[in-house]
């Protein structure tokens, strides 16, 4: 056992929602916090991604609120006018800057990096084997949890024979010049980035075939800005089509003709809803794919032969598999986010993860010696999901609990405050016309469209 360290708070984990909890609680509190990871350096499964990853979403949605990682707005390129959407050694870099520019400066943070916490709560470091016992005097912060599983630390989910050849998709670069087709396993985001990727670099449609088990719902990039008026205008739509639809299917169909989902194939209603954000330009490039195989799972891997749940698709014999199919985000039961000298980081408001943690982190530095229960009702958690009829939920819970929080005024002074929340408002934005047309809209639509959201979640 090695020396004994002590801290405030003790947060498992240097993700995303580890760094945004642990910038708010260092921000406003005098506490001292420490962090473990598990990787060498902060920013969690950026450390792992594949070559060609950037965020999905406007860049000053994520990260941690003291230090935007806007870059502003594009203004070339397919997404012109669009807000910048960083790449992954962009995210990487940044939270380097954040860690030792704002956390290890600050005299109150520490991180242990290549360390994991034991089951008796000790530390243990990965290399050397060496235990630190940790005395916690507030709570331990499981910013864990939700941890995603990403293709680069996860097996194949099918089975592979000899003579047949797979990547995961962070290779996909370092075979794709010598390969002469392409099998793309997965049905989310990282596989439509590796379709976009290999179509953007000159590989013919015709040489890839896209194992889709499941066909997945998108939002539609351009109407999930960073904007005021953008943003309500979305929700409006959302509250609208909620109150009027009579199935989650019909929901969903209005949004697409509205403007604000997006669908693969406009033949084939999805029935998945992880909901990542798309461009249309990436559309016209994933819908050129005509080999998209909907058989069920892909089970096993043969030379020149893929085994589905429905049957055999014969490929050529030479043809590269890409591992696209882990879990990614992953979905676990929502638990109370406060318990006795505990935290579990978790969305509270539905599809921004940054800022659910940045709440969480701020709450407990200004409201921390509330009951747990209290604290749980003013930011309850919201689930992740996956089918359709789970992303209504969590669109109704995550309403309910925005409702909450900004009825709390230091809350909804601190949230319109951060660029981590899609619904801030500015002092400028106050007197923008087209803001006050969405807020009217939106105001009049919430009512009806609440209760449509829970009606359709059943």
């Amino acid at each position: 056992m090695g020396q004994v360290l002590e801290t405030d708070y003790l947060v498992v984990g240097a993700g995303a929602t580890g760094m945004a909890f642990a910038d708010t609680l260092l921000d406003h509190s005098d506490a001292h916090v420490t962090i473990v990871d598990r990787r060498d350096a902060a920013g969690g499964h950026w450390r792992d991604a594949y070559p060609f990853v950037r965020l999905h979403q406007a860049s000053s949605f994520y990260g941690v609120a003291s230090t935007s990682l806007d870059g502003g707005i594009q203004t070339s390129g397919p997404e012109a006018g669009l807000h910048v959407r960083a790449t992954g050694a962009e995210v990487c870099g940044y939270y380097d800057r954040v860690l030792a520019d704002r956390f290890l400066a600050s005299g109150r943070a520490m991180f242990l990096g290549g360390h994991e916490m034991a089951d008796d709560g000790s530390v243990v470091a990965l290399d050397t084997g060496e235990t630190r016992e940790i005395r916690v005097r507030r709570r331990v912060v499981d910013a864990h949890y939700l941890a995603p599983s990403i293709p680069a630390l996860t097996p194949p989910p099918f089975a592979v024979d000899e003579g047949a050849r797979w990547v995961p998709v962070g290779e996909l670069p370092t075979v794709a010049d010598e390969a002469g087709s392409f099998v793309v396993v997965g049905s989310g985001k990282t596989a439509t980035d590796a379709v976009v990727w290999l179509l953007r670099r000159g590989t013919s449609p015709d040489a890839i075939t896209w194992v889709r088990p499941r066909d997945p719902w998108m939002l539609d990039r351009a109407a999930v800005q960073p904007d005021a008026a953008v943003i309500r205008t979305m929700v409006a739509e959302l509250m609208e089509a909620a109150a009027a639809a009579p199935t989650v299917d019909d929901f969903f169909l209005r949004l697409e003709d509205a403007g604000v989902m997006l669908r693969l194939d406009p033949d084939v209603v999805p029935t998945m809803a992880r909901v990542p954000t798309l461009a249309r330009w990436e559309l016209e490039l994933l819908r050129s794919v005509e080999r998209v195989v909907r058989r069920g799972h892909l089970r096993r891997v043969s030379p020149g032969t893929l085994r589905l749940d429905e049957g055999d698709v014969p490929v050529p014999r030479d043809a590269v598999v890409v591992h696209c199919a882990a879990e990614g985000l992953r979905l676990r039961p929502a638990v109370p986010i406060w318990s006795p000298g505990r935290i579990v980081v978790q969305p509270v408001r539905a599809g921004f993860p940054c800022f659910g943690a940045a709440l969480i982190g701020y709450v407990e530095a200004t409201q921390g010696e509330r009951p747990d229960d209290e604290l749980n009702a003013l930011c309850p958690s919201t689930p992740y999901f996956s089918t359709p009829r789970e992303w209504v939920a969590g669109q109704a819970a995550g309403a309910l609990a925005t409702a909450a929080f900004m009825a709390d005024p230091d809350l909804a002074r601190w949230s319109h405050g951060t660029t981590l929340n899609p619904s801030r408002v500015t002092p400028q934005d106050r007197d923008r016309p087209e803001v006050q047309t969405a807020q009217a809209r939106l105001r009049a639509a919430t009512e009806s469209g609440m209760r449509g959201l829970l009606r359709l979640a059943g």
